[in-house]
């Protein structure tokens, strides 16, 4: 299911909801204000939560990252469907939207898996391989890709 699609199908509820509390999303266009947040842009939970899951897919069972003994081991204590959760709900959260996320922080999550420049480097091009599968546009995309770059001080521990 391609992002640009699975968005489509919120444009009719987000209008009904705009309209139910009274806003006006014309008057808004008209105004040039940009109001949505990340999370509305990427078209809400749905398509974050499939963008996700997609990507834990690839990390999970990417060989470069798995050849890190740490990270292999911790995939027996997180399996893919808990990652898909918790990275749903952290970006649903960071984007703006109505999530909470209740999980570790990332220097928690990460410190002991003592990922280098290298796995970080990978998975980055991995998670921007999941964008363009998913059509992300540039803004967009390029925001995520901010969002991600500013954790690596918490992840990257090993040289």
């Amino acid at each position: 299911m391609k992002f640009h699609a699975m968005r489509s199908l919120h444009v009719p509820l987000l209008s009904i909801l705009a309209l139910l509390t009274g806003l006006s999303l014309s008057a808004q266009e008209s105004a040039g204000e940009q109001t949505e947040s990340l999370y509305q842009r990427l078209g809400g939970l749905v398509p974050i939560s499939v963008v996700v899951s997609d990507f834990i897919d690839v990390v999970v069972d990417d060989d470069m990252i798995n050849a890190n003994p740490a990270v292999k081991a911790a995939r027996t204590r997180a399996p893919a469907p808990y990652l898909s959760y918790q990275v749903t709900a952290q970006v649903c959260y960071v984007t703006g939207g109505p999530c909470q996320y209740l999980g570790r922080s990332m220097k928690e999550a990460h410190g002991h898996l003592n990922i280098t420049d290298a796995e970080w480097a990978h998975m980055v091009a991995l998670f921007e391989g999941v964008l363009d599968q998913h059509q992300v546009p540039a803004r967009e995309r390029q925001e995520l890709l901010d969002i991600v770059a500013s954790t690596k001080g918490d992840i990257v521990m090993a040289p």
